[in-house]
């Protein structure tokens, strides 16, 4: 047995070396045999052959030799196979033979990588064009607002915030310090205390590691109510977590600090959230040093610390962002008792992947839980996690982490709907997400979900199924009900040990959370959303709408509004002058304002700023239900700070219906701002628009300026003129036009009108008459308000784009959104500068001309770059792919080791056949 096994071993090492040891009939034998199998894939490939006879033809190669062995067959190598699954047959299969099988060579790393990339491309590429994008409307500079900020020198991380309403305080927990502001104006601080580490602590925090700069201090992450006198505060304090009570008479900690572990992070790096329900503190964080040990628990003055079970069933790497009760107050008709939730994105458990798969969880206990009796003692029994899903079901995309949540509770139980921010694991696709889901829908999955299990097969890439059993009775992870008091079961002591172990082995819900409409309400493009808060406003015209303030990771806040299942951007505010995280983000409903902490400070901004709309048109294009457009004074006021006389007069069209904007007077030629340049110089014409959905276009004399070498867009759209010739004398004006979707309609406005006039000597009455002649030129003279400085025309009658002025006759170029500190959209080589994002294409919105060469669009934008990209790694894997095929095609070949010039150096699958040729076998050369 052990000679075979080396006379195997040796002709797998060396197939030509046992060759010639073995007889010489007996390897003639086998030659011939090879070559009778040769000969009946010949036949099959017949078809092939001639193709490959006329390839060689063309290549001048001789027609003398045995032909070689076709390419290797069999099935595709699995990198081909998983590019043609996923491409979705963008790709065909390229060869099959009868039996099913390619006939392809194995691709190589290069034509895998093409592969691999033009799949994320693809990809790439359907998820930016697709979905509802949205775009702000305006955009605030940091420099152009009246925000109220608050910071101290030597103290940072601001990330901690309450608001109380009883006390109009707003209390910041930062590194180091606890400070009491005024809600009102967060510049004002009433009370400060520091809270800092003492040497010894430090000393241990260094010697494990940790940074004595960066770590080893007390950074404030738990601030919550206990009563009208007391705040219950906890810090990282060094990597030895402490937790105190502060005394609000005097603004001074207990001085009887308890131990923070489960309480509060050990990491200040690490998530965390937690939440005081009576008294009793509800924390999502980490039990141990190294942060691998999480946990769920709950703090008592009256109980034991009630926990999670330390097991990655229950929990696997989470990373908590937030934890809320919802329920009755104990006044259901049931009988259960309220209920916390926490929301957290973890590493899957139920599939095996390449990397660590993350998926967006919420899970639920019981406040009236107590533990086991025997199993599951101090430990949750009524603990069960389900998936979050936020997806694009038409892409199969996934956001699959979860960064802030925000409940908006309703009257009614029904009516509460929670909001999550969302981004992709794979964070290079740029694409930030809005789910809501209904409280409903929670509570259904946890009552009635089917569960799940540990799957048996090891091999498997699905680690939990679906458990098809019988269910134990009462259901197991349950809050105590009327029913279950009917039993004799008042407390979770009294649960039956198989009730227990079931959810101590079944934590996991197999049924998904699916959000409200199945997708997401709002997908951002380049943008990373951190935090979240929603405001329920009910307009003029008597409906509620759910107004969503959403914070980035660059300091900018999104203000959105959602219509009739749509949301639209009203605004963007760069709240933080530098770019950095919004880390908290708070609403009071009582003073309107937001609250936003960052690692530099905090800042308090207004829910809306009507008063910067100075036009009846801008006010109501922004569709802000906080705004209302007020006629009689002229301005645009805020719903909640005006009288109500005033409101019942106001104008408000969430619809962007700015028809109802009173007309305004005509513009006369002495209402256009002169400027007057020598020639041959330039001529600088300014043009500002707040709008990003606007188009802007330039019309000189009437008519609309097509591209041209001297004219160009600056700065926010101005007209920069070089070389100033007698003919560019006259009347300039610059018009928007902005397509309201809601309403159907576009509304054009002018912005700014000129006249231009050469600096000329003394001219003859002839000359002086022509120059007049231009300067009043024209078919149209716009119907404005009066003009204000510099040109500018504060109010301007809106008009619906089909009616004059025509904007055909013009070029415009894509310019993409603004989100960085300066918010000011870039200098554009084109006479029209359209909007952010253009306006959706519809039936009722005025087309331009595609006769009229000055029509056509000069856009450059992302989608266009990713089609091309994408178009051309295919095309490349695809060429490459092709040669390799022409390799597998069968040919004659000439004589052995003359390789024909137009095939390159390309190594034959089978190596016999060169070593049956150099044998001389008859049989082969007689083959063809």
């Amino acid at each position: 047995m052990a000679k075979k096994r080396d006379i195997i071993a040796a002709q797998r090492s060396s197939p030509e070396r046992f060759e010639s040891s073995v007889p010489a009939p007996r390897r003639h034998a086998e030659l011939r045999e090879r070559h009778t199998q040769r000969e009946r894939e010949r036949e099959r490939e017949r078809e092939r052959e001639r193709e490959g006879d006329r390839t060689l033809s063309r290549c001048g190669c001789t027609d003398a030799s045995p032909p070689v062995t076709p390419g290797r067959r069999g099935r595709a190598s699995p990198a081909l196979e998983d590019f043609i699954i996923l491409s979705r047959g963008r790709a065909s299969r390229l060869v099959r033979s009868h039996r099913g099988n390619f006939t392809v060579p194995k691709p190589s790393e290069s034509n895998m990588a093409f592969g691999v990339l033009g799949v994320f491309l693809g990809l790439l590429l359907e998820v930016s064009t697709h979905g509802p994008h949205a775009v702000p409307r305006t955009s605030w500079r940091h420099q152009d607002l009246d925000l109220m900020e608050f910071s101290e020198p030597e103290i940072f991380n601001y990330s901690t915030l309450l608001l109380s309403e009883k006390r109009d305080a707003l209390y910041v927990g930062a590194r180091e310090a606890i400070f009491e502001l005024s809600k009102k104006n967060v510049t004002v601080r009433h009370n400060k205390v520091q809270w800092t580490v003492a040497e010894n602590p430090m000393l241990m925090c260094t010697q494990k590691g940790k940074s004595k700069e960066r770590d080893c201090l007390n950074y404030i992450r738990v601030l919550q109510v206990v009563d009208d006198e007391r705040l219950y505060v906890c810090g990282t304090h060094a990597f030895q977590p402490q937790c105190d009570y502060l005394k609000l008479a005097d603004f001074s900690l207990g001085g009887r600090p308890e131990d923070g572990r489960g309480k509060c992070s050990f990491d200040p790096s690490l998530s965390f959230t937690s939440v005081m329900v009576d008294g009793e503190l509800y924390s999502g964080t980490s039990y141990n040093f190294l942060g691998s040990e999480p946990i769920i628990s709950r703090y008592s003055p009256s109980q034991s610390l009630l926990r999670t079970e330390y097991s990655t069933s229950w929990l696997n790497e989470p990373s908590f962002v937030f934890a809320d009760v919802i329920g009755d107050g104990g006044n259901r008709v049931d009988g259960e008792d309220d209920k916390i939730y926490y929301f957290f994105t973890e590493v899957s458990v139920e599939y095996e992947f390449f990397g660590k798969l993350l998926i967006p969880r919420v899970a639920r206990v019981c406040k009236g839980d107590l533990g086991g009796q025997r199993t599951l003692q101090k430990k949750w029994t009524s603990f069960l996690k389900a998936k979050l899903v936020c997806s694009m079901p038409e892409l199969n995309f996934v956001f699959n982490v979860v960064h802030d949540v925000f409940i908006l509770k309703g009257a009614e139980r029904r009516d509460t709907v929670i909001y999550g921010v969302f981004t992709s694991q794979w964070g290079n696709v740029g694409l930030s997400a809005v789910c809501a889901y209904n409280m409903a829908a929670v509570e259904e999955v946890f009552s009635k979900g089917k569960y799940m299990q540990k799957a048996t097969v090891e091999q498997s890439h699905t680690k939990w199924v679906r458990y098809n059993g019988i269910t134990p009775s009462p259901r197991p992870g349950a809050c105590i009900n009327n029913l279950m008091r009917d039993q004799n079961i008042s407390s979770s002591l009294h649960l039956p040990d198989k009730t227990l172990q079931f959810v101590k082995d079944h934590p996991l819900l197999e049924d998904p959370v699916l959000p409200i409409g199945n997708g997401p309400r709002l997908i951002t493009k380049d943008v990373n959303y951190t935090q979240i808060v929603v405001e329920r406003v009910r307009a003029l015209d008597g409906n509620i709408y759910d107004v969503i303030f959403t914070g980035t990771d660059k300091g900018v806040l999104h203000k959105s509004m959602v219509y009739e299942g749509e949301v639209h951007i009203m605004e963007e505010i760069q709240l933080l002058k530098n770019s950095e995280s919004i880390k908290t983000l708070l609403l009071s409903t009582e003073t309107r304002s937001l609250y936003a902490g960052s690692d530099s400070g905090v800042v308090q901004s207004p829910t809306a700023f009507c008063g910067r709309y100075a036009s009846c048109d801008d006010c109501v294009l922004a569709r802000d239900p906080y705004c209302a457009w007020d006629p009689q004074n002229a301005a645009c006021v805020n719903i909640f700070e005006a009288p109500s006389q005033t409101l019942r007069k106001s104008i408000q069209s969430l619809n962007g219906d700015a028809d109802k904007c009173p007309s305004a007077s005509s513009l006369s030629l002495k209402d256009y701002r002169r400027v007057t340049v020598k020639p041959g110089s330039s001529a600088e014409l300014p043009c500002l628009g707040h709008s990003n959905l606007a188009q802007v276009m330039w019309k000189s004399n009437g008519s609309a300026l097509t591209e041209a070498s001297r004219f160009h867009l600056i700065a926010e759209n101005g007209l920069l003129i070089y070389s100033v010739a007698p003919e560019d004398q006259g009347r300039y004006e610059c018009w928007s036009v902005e397509w309201a979707p809601a309403a159907g309609k576009n509304f054009s406005r002018l912005l700014a009108a000129y006249v231009l006039a050469l600096d000329l000597p003394p001219a003859t009455p002839g000359r002086a008459a022509v120059v007049a002649a231009a300067a009043e030129g024209g078919k149209e003279r716009p119907r404005v308000r009066a003009s204000k400085g510099n040109g500018e025309t504060g109010g301007a009658l809106l008009t619906p784009a089909s009616a004059p002025p025509s904007f055909t006759a013009a070029v415009q170029l894509t310019s993409p959104p603004q989100t960085d500190a300066s918010l000011t959209p870039p200098s554009s080589g084109t006479i029209k500068a359209p909007p952010k994002q253009p306006p959706p294409p519809s039936s009722d919105a005025p087309r331009t001309e595609s006769s009229d060469p000055a029509a056509e669009y000069l856009q450059h934008n992302n989608s266009t770059a990713l089609l091309f990209l994408f178009l051309l790694f295919f095309l490349l894997f695809l060429g490459r792919a092709g040669v390799q095929l022409l390799h597998a095609v069968p040919f004659r070949r000439p004589a052995c080791g003359c390789a024909p010039p137009c095939w390159g150096s390309h190594k034959s699958a089978n190596q016999a056949t060169y070593s049956a040729c150099e044998a001389g076998s008859d049989g082969i050369r007689r083959g063809r």
